[in-house]
């Protein structure tokens, strides 16, 4: 699983000329899952410690500018936008691969599941995406900060 947070001012999606989702001071979060992500990864100790540091990593400002409160202490809101191109591979040639993705019906269950979750730790503060669709999503990044999370990452510690 792979995730990019951008601190944001406001964010939206748009499908089809239709505004599906918005927030306003949060975090937007782009949402990749990889082949290696099986069917219970969401409820697996990797993707939880992954959604912990989404809620308790400190990249947004205390009272003396300095990046000290966390989206959960912050009371932001937080817009989840599943993203297969995190996973693209552009080593070879000038067309990325997007073999290390998740297949796509295994990649909706999971981001089901992770929005799932993501509602209940964050009871109508969660926004989201539509699932495979064409969006337009609009953003403005705060700082700007934005970080990325990859659940090899904590694998590995």
């Amino acid at each position: 699983m792979r995730l990019v947070l951008q601190r944001a001012g406001s964010a939206s999606v748009t499908v089809a000329g239709e505004v599906v989702a918005s927030i306003g001071p949060g975090l937007l979060v782009l949402v990749g899952f990889g082949r290696e992500d099986g069917p219970d990864f969401v409820d697996g100790p990797f993707c939880r410690a992954l959604f912990e540091k989404v809620l308790d990593m400190r990249i947004f400002p205390d009272d003396a500018g300095k990046l000290n409160v966390s989206l959960r202490e912050a009371g932001g809101e937080l817009l989840l936008v599943s993203q297969f191109t995190l996973y693209a591979a552009c080593r070879k040639g000038r067309r990325p691969s997007f073999s290390d993705a998740a297949a796509p019906d295994v990649a909706a269950a999971l981001y089901a599941r992770f929005v799932e979750l993501a509602r209940l730790a964050l009871p109508g503060k969660v926004a989201s995406g539509v699932f495979g669709a064409d969006m337009d999503v609009a953003l403005v990044n705060r700082g700007p900060v934005t970080i990325v999370l990859d659940s090899r990452d904590f694998a590995a510690s």
